[in-house]
């Protein structure tokens, strides 16, 4: 199997490194140890380069003024990103953008997604449900009325919804069947109420209460709300890839200059195998994550669904970015626990990924229950 990134890919990755290189390193602020301690808004001078780099259009058609590249690349360009801790809902607003193409309706594709590419329209998606724990379609219900849809519940931790012009919300309709509503923030019915994640930045939990939508806002076919989940996830995992391996760089410095005896700390035999063991980590996140971002690219069939290679991928991404980041602060010593040093916000931002990715044991359940059903088959 030939691993090597396509022409198209590498530009595209060549541009995202100059853009975030950009970013200067006290541009995140800590968030300490007080929720909210972040700027509310997004970084909108970035949002605006990354519009005029053709990177907001990166996996858009050409007829939307996008660049008509794939899932691959957008997690090429999420894991520079993660780098630099950059505060932009780059995978949101792909993600969602990216199913509107590919399942949702003509006419609102034409009408939202140049905008989309030029940096004037911001999406995001209700990914978590009601506790993170639970099937998002379950925290809110969808019912056909004489002229759209009318949507009920409430559903937690949503990025950037302050910031977003829509907010892309899986709802269950009366007969079991999933719908993906696009909602205007500005909906009637619709309450954001504050919430905040680890890393400080303000999240939004969602109150509807008989929100009628048009029919050309909601995106009622089969396999939309699967395929904007598993892009949302998979460009997680590519954002734990990029922040643990920005940390394992800053480690590898640290103890490059450390010394101990008269000797960098990074020659001592115990540093360098937690390093090593670390730098694993990474690699296998890196090919789990490719595999599949490849499988949501080409909807290739294998032995197994999609469902399955993302399963891995969530597992080595949400124990590595943990392990990487835990070793990091063992290694810095009293630096790591330093709110004024770097390594902090990033330690508070692999947290977050982490959560939003779940728990290890939850996906390694999910992967056997696919293997246990194609068993069978």
């Amino acid at each position: 199997m030939d691993f090597t990134f396509t022409e198209e890919q590498q530009a595209a990755v060549e541009t995202a490194k100059a853009v975030f290189a950009d970013v200067p390193p006290d541009a995140v602020p800590s968030p300490a140890l007080t929720p909210g301690a972040v700027a509310d808004d997004l970084d909108r001078a970035l949002w605006t380069r990354l519009a005029d780099t053709d990177l907001l259009g990166l996996v858009l058609d050409p007829n939307h003024g996008g660049a008509g590249l794939d899932p691959i690349a957008l997690c090429l360009v999420l894991r520079e990103s993660a780098r630099a801790l950059a505060r932009i809902p780059l995978l949101e607003t792909s993600a969602v953008a990216l199913t509107l193409q590919r399942y949702g309706p003509t006419d609102t594709a034409a009408t939202l997604l140049p905008r989309v590419t030029r940096g004037e329209h911001v999406l995001t998606a209700a990914a978590h449900g009601r506790t993170g724990h639970d099937p998002a379609p379950l925290a809110v219900t969808a019912r056909r009325d004489h002229n759209g849809w009318t949507l009920d519940g409430h559903t937690s931790a949503v990025p950037w919804a302050h910031q977003a012009d829509h907010i892309a919300v899986p709802a269950h309709t009366p007969d079991g069947h999933t719908v993906l509503a696009l909602l205007p923030r500005t909906s009637t019915g619709l309450t954001l109420t504050d919430q905040y994640g680890t890393h400080g930045e303000r999240l939004a939990e969602l109150h509807l209460d008989d929100v009628h939508l048009d029919t050309t806002d909601v995106i009622d076919t089969e396999g939309a709300w699967e395929w904007l989940h598993g892009l949302l996830t998979t460009g997680t995992c590519a954002l734990a890839l990029g922040l643990g391996e920005q940390v394992l760089t800053m480690t590898s410095q640290y103890t490059g200059k450390r010394e101990q005896f008269g000797h960098p700390v990074a020659t001592f035999q115990a540093v360098a195998v937690q390093a090593a063991d670390r730098y694993i980590d990474l690699r296998a996140m890196e090919v789990t994550l490719w595999q599949a971002a490849w499988r949501l690219t080409t909807d290739a069939a294998g032995p197994l669904p999609a469902a399955a290679d993302i399963a891995v991928a969530k597992i080595w991404a949400s124990e590595g970015v943990r392990r990487v980041v835990q070793t990091a602060q063992h290694l810095h010593g009293g630096f790591g626990a330093d709110t004024d040093y770097p390594l902090h916000r990033y330690h508070a931002w692999a947290k977050h990924l982490e959560l939003a990715l779940g728990p290890a044991a939850q996906h390694e359940e999910e992967l056997g229950d696919l293997l246990a059903t194609h068993s069978l088959n």
